[in-house]
């Protein structure tokens, strides 16, 4: 009698949902690309800097168009020519679409919880590779029977494992080297990757990050899988504004390469929405504002480094930028915004997509925002 009891409640939870509009969905990150670029493509200034670029003869050649929004098309074509298209944007601030971070940092891991778990943690103040006391959105859907075993993330940088608290979540999060291979593509992007000189200690090429992310979804049935690149934003705090424009146009055809993959394969095909979203903003005044990103708050304490040039922290680094396509997602291109929409919403928005009432699941989320919704 017990276990029949335990089991109607736990059906009457789970049966709690709204309309299903998607089966499945693709989260993507994009860590620290401005939205400048996203909607007005590159900056000339910037790309003809000396300090900053030292292609600016290919840069101009590949990027640069006088008209602000074929410059964006240049840089991200998929972005403008597709998604723009075919779903709903929402992030050019110059054109009164507003969407922000609520947390008070402006950096990756207040970033990354922010967008996974729907709600800020104050206690979050760095990006130190600790446990996260808040659940994802994937660990709160695999304890739902339909979800569990059915969500996985890809991700470059490799403090990830801290964001899914993989010891409590148990969420497959791959970092580094496939652990179990399933086929001879994965052993040979296993060796790729020990062969292949790491730019950065803590973070992988996205390539890798991709191809894994790929050949999952390629022979798994699931339904909640979260891709983060992260080269732009290591890119950017080197200052080397050629690398960060071509990592920035490199992701966007992974992305395409992401959609195209869904719609070739039965079980994703039209029934699979894609999200794409970053962490964080970055400064634009001065020049080299650019490169950073941080909130007053942070200057004062995680990153005084930056305190003396900038006592009000980076300025406009709290702006960011979504986009969505696929079902249940309308076609509105651009959408301005009477009020701006939070990063702490996506995760209840994910969750009504799927059918999920995410007051089930944590109901101090921000609500789903109604600009991504039918």
């Amino acid at each position: 009698m017990k276990k029949y009891l335990l089991d109607v409640a736990l059906l009457a939870f789970f049966s709690a949902q709204t309309a299903l509009a998607a089966d499945n969905v693709v989260l993507i990150t994009i860590d620290g690309v401005r939205w400048q670029e996203a909607f007005s493509g590159i900056s000339a200034e910037l790309a003809t800097h000396n300090e900053y670029s030292t292609a600016a003869e290919q840069l101009m050649a590949e990027f640069w168009h006088d008209n602000p929004a074929l410059r964006a098309q240049k840089l991200m074509p998929f972005l403008h020519n597709t998604l723009m298209q075919q779903g709903t944007v929402v992030g050019d601030h110059s054109m009164g679409s507003c969407a922000v971070l609520t947390n008070n940092w402006n950096f990756s891991y207040p970033g990354y919880n922010e967008i996974l778990s729907g709600v800020v943690n104050d206690a979050i103040n760095s990006n130190a590779a600790v446990p996260n006391p808040e659940k994802t959105l994937l660990e709160l859907l695999s304890a739902n029977p339909v979800f569990s075993g059915r969500v996985a993330a890809f991700a470059s940088w490799n403090v990830f494992p801290a964001i899914y608290n993989v010891q409590r979540s148990g969420i497959p999060v791959n970092v580094g080297l496939m652990e179990q291979p399933a086929n001879e593509f994965e052993v040979m992007l296993n060796a790729l990757q020990k062969d292949v000189s790491p730019h950065w200690p803590a973070v992988r090429h996205d390539a890798f990050t991709h191809h894994y992310a790929m050949s999952w979804l390629k022979r798994t049935e699931s339904r909640l899988v979260h891709i983060a690149y992260g080269e732009p934003d290591d890119f950017a705090h080197e200052g080397d504004y050629d690398e960060y424009v071509l990592a920035t146009h490199r992701v966007d055809g992974f992305v395409e390469d992401v959609w195209n993959t869904l719609q070739s394969l039965e079980y994703y095909k039209n029934n699979t929405a894609l999200f794409i979203t970053v962490d964080h903003g970055r400064g634009e005044h001065p020049a080299d504002a650019w490169l950073h990103h941080a909130s007053q708050r942070a200057v004062e304490g995680y990153m005084t480094g930056l305190a003396a040039d900038y006592p009000q922290g980076i300025v406009g680094s709290e702006n960011i930028w979504m986009a969505a396509m696929g079902p249940g997602v309308p076609a509105h291109g651009l959408v301005p915004t009477s009020n701006c929409v939070g990063a702490n919403q996506i995760a209840a928005t994910l969750m009504r997509w799927m059918g999920e009432d995410y007051t089930q699941y944590n109901p101090s989320m921000g609500k789903p925002m109604a600009e991504f919704l039918p």
